[in-house]
């Protein structure tokens, strides 16, 4: 009994530091351009979602803190698998939430773009 204690005061700070920690979410705008369908999607962190023949998969994100200028940005890489089934990597690096032209995905079917970052609690408090 003495020894499962021990132990529990020992990993509680480290276990509690684990599960306490927030999983960033990146919210982006999809478009498919030949239907004109609009869709907001959230993209946990790791996590890949699918949009058309697109799986996009957020690696980080980050934004600015309040009293900075506000400013969004996220990792992704976008893989097309056709109609074929065959996966091509259309895209891999920053986009800004600010400047989506600096840094854009180049698809003739589909635009997609960063508009916020935040904490998985943060995100799911304002849907």
């Amino acid at each position: 009994m003495r020894l499962s204690i021990f132990c529990f005061t020992l990993l509680f700070p480290f276990f509690s530091t684990v599960f306490a920690q927030e999983v960033p979410v990146v919210t982006l705008s999809a478009l498919n351009k030949i239907t004109a369908k609009l869709e907001t999607l959230n993209v946990e962190q790791n996590e890949t979602v699918k949009f058309g023949t697109l799986e996009i998969t957020m690696r980080s994100c980050r934004s600015n803190p309040p009293e900075e200028a506000p400013e969004s940005v996220a990792f992704l890489e976008v893989v097309d698998l056709g109609h074929s089934g065959e996966a091509t990597k259309v895209f891999s690096g920053w986009m800004f939430a600010s400047s989506p032209a600096v840094s854009s995905l180049e698809h003739a079917v589909y635009d997609v773009w960063v508009t916020d970052c935040q904490l998985a609690g943060q995100a799911m408090n304002e849907q």
